[in-house]
C-alpha cells in the first residue's frame, strides 16, 4: 500500500495526509452545527430537556454499534477503487445532502425532524470508520502519530470554521450554514476520491480473519497491550466526555458569564488543540508514544485538579481577584487542557493500529470507537449526578481521577511504538 522511505521520512506522506484530512475536516464542520442547533430545533416542539438529550445521544449509541460493524465490513471489501472509498463516496455525500435539510425539517414538523436525525446519523456514523481507517491503510506505522496530528488539525480547523464562521450565518438564514457545510463536504469527497488512491484488496495475500477470530487475536496477543490501551482510553474519555456537556453551564452558572460566551471554554481548548496537533505527533515519535501519552495524562489530570483548586483560592484567599480574573484563569487552564488532550488522542489511535495487521485495521478502529463511545454514553449521567451531589467542581475532580487511572493502566502497555512490532505490508 505504501513504501517505507527512510531518507525523506514523513515528508513523503504529507501531501496524501492532508488530502485524507479533508475527511476529518467534514466531521469537524458538521459536528458543532449539529450539536448546537439541532437541540434548539427540537426545543421548538419538546419541552423536556431530558427528552431532547435522549434524542441527541442517539448518535453515540449508533457509533457504539455501527462503527465496528462498518469498519469490519470495509476491511473485507474489495473493489477497483479500494476497500474504504466505496463507503466514502456513497455515505459522505448522502450525509451532506441530509445535513442541508435540517432547517427545512425543523420548520415542517417534529416527526420530519426526528426521522431526519435518524437517517442522517445512520450515514454519518457509517462513514466514520472507513474515513478513519483510510489513514493507516495509506501511511506507514512509523509515521502515523505525525499523520494523525495533521488530520486532527484538519478536524479542529473544521470545528473552528463551523463554530466561528458558519454559525454566525444563522443570523442571516437558518439554512445558509447547513447548505454551505453540505457544499464543503461535497468538495471534500471529490478531493478524497481524486487525490487518495487505494489499491484493490484483491492484490493482497493476507488472510482476512472472521470478526470473532480477530477479536480473540487482539485480546490474546501474548501480552495485555490491547486490552490495556482500550481500558485506558475508556477512562480518559470518561474524563473528557463527562466534563464537555457541562462546561457551558459551568461558565454561565459558576463564572456568571453571558450565555453568548458559553462556548468559550471549548473554543479556547479547540484553538490550543489545533496548534498542538502536529507537534505532539513529532514529539511522540522522539520520546515514544506510550511515554508521551502518559506525560499528557499527567498534564490533563493536573489541569483538571487545578480548576476547582483555583476557584477555591481566588474566592477564599485572593479576595481582590475579580470575576473576570477568575474567568481568565479558567480559560488559561482550558487552553492547557486542549493542548495536553491532543497529546493523548493523536497518539492513541496509532498505537492501536501498530498492533493491527493490514487485514484487521478496521477491527481495531471499531474497538477504539466501541470503548470511546461507551464512555461518551456512560460519563454524562455520572457527572450530572456528581453536579447534583457535590457541585460543578466535582466533575473536574472526577475527570482528574479518571485521567490518573488511565495513566496507571497505560504503564503496562508494551506494544504500539513507531519503531516496534510489524509494519503492515
Amino acid at each position: 500500500m505504501y513504501e517505507k522511505t527512510e531518507k525523506t521520512g514523513f515528508k513523503a506522506f504529507i501531501g496524501v495526509t492532508f488530502l485524507i484530512g479533508f475527511g476529518f475536516f467534514t466531521m469537524g464542520l458538521m459536528d458543532p452545527l449539529y450539536d448546537t442547533y439541532v437541540p434548539l430545533f427540537l426545543r421548538r416542539y419538546i419541552r423536556s430537556n431530558a427528552l431532547v438529550g435522549a434524542i441527541m445521544t442517539f448518535d453515540n449509541i449508533l457509533q457504539l454499534m455501527l462503527i465496528p460493524i462498518v469498519s469490519l465490513w470495509s476491511d473485507r471489501t474489495s473493489t477497483r477503487i479500494g476497500r474504504r472509498m466505496p463507503f466514502i463516496i456513497v455515505m459522505l455525500p448522502l450525509s451532506a445532502l441530509l445535513f442541508t435539510l435540517f432547517p427545512s425539517a425543523a420548520g415542517h414538523s417534529l416527526t420530519a425532524l426526528v426521522i431526519l436525525i435518524f437517517c442522517f446519523n445512520i450515514f454519518k456514523t457509517s462513514v466514520r470508520g472507513p474515513v478513519v481507517s483510510l489513514m493507516p491503510d495509506t501511511i506507514p506505522g512509523e509515521f502515523r502519530s505525525e499523520a494523525n496530528g495533521v488530520i486532527n488539525m484538519m478536524g479542529g480547523i473544521g470545528l473552528i470554521v463551523g463554530t466561528l464562521v458558519l454559525a454566525q450565518l444563522m443570523n442571516i438564514s437558518e439554512s445558509l450554514p447547513f447548505i454551505i457545510a453540505g457544499i464543503c463536504i461535497g468538495i471534500a469527497v471529490i478531493v478524497l476520491y481524486t487525490g487518495v488512491h487505494e489499491k484493490p484488496l484483491s492484490g493482497r495475500t493476507e488472510e482476512q480473519p472472521p470478526m470473532l477470530k480477530s477479536l480473540r487475536l487482539a485480546f490474546s496477543a501474548g501480552d495485555s497491550s490491547v486490552p490495556r490501551i482500550l481500558g485506558a482510553l475508556f477512562f480518559w474519555f470518561m474524563a473528557y466526555e463527562g466534563a464537555k456537556p457541562f462546561l457551558g453551564l459551568y461558565l454561565v452558572e459558576v463564572m456568571h458569564t453571558a450565555e453568548s460566551n458559553a462556548a468559550l471554554a471549548q473554543g479556547v481548548a479547540g484553538i490550543s488543540s489545533v496548534i498542538m496537533a502536529v507537534p505532539v505527533g513529532y514529539l511522540a515519535h522522539r520520546i515514544g508514544r506510550r511515554n508521551f501519552i502518559r506525560l499528557s495524562l499527567v498534564g490533563a489530570a493536573l489541569v483538571l485538579f487545578l480548576i476547582p483548586l483555583s476557584g477555591f483560592v481566588t474566592s477564599s484567599l485572593l479576595l481582590n481577584v475579580s470575576a473576570g480574573g477568575s474567568l481568565v484563569i479558567f480559560l488559561i487552564l482550558m487552553f492547557l487542557y486542549g493542548a495536553v488532550w491532543m497529546g493523548i488522542v493523536v497518539n492513541s489511535f496509532p498505537m492501536l493500529w501498530q498492533m493491527a495487521s493490514f487485514g484487521t485495521v478496521g477491527v481495531y478502529t471499531g474497538l477504539y470507537y466501541m470503548f470511546s463511545q461507551g464512555a461518551a454514553i456512560f460519563a454524562p449521567p455520572i457527572t450530572g449526578f456528581i453536579i447534583d451531589a457535590a457541585g460543578y467542581e466535582g466533575i473536574f475532580i472526577f475527570g482528574g481521577i479518571c485521567m490518573s487511572i488511565a495513566w496507571v493502566i497505560m504503564g503496562g502497555v508494551k506494544k504500539g511504538e513507531a519503531s516496534s512490532d510489524r509494519l503492515p505490508a
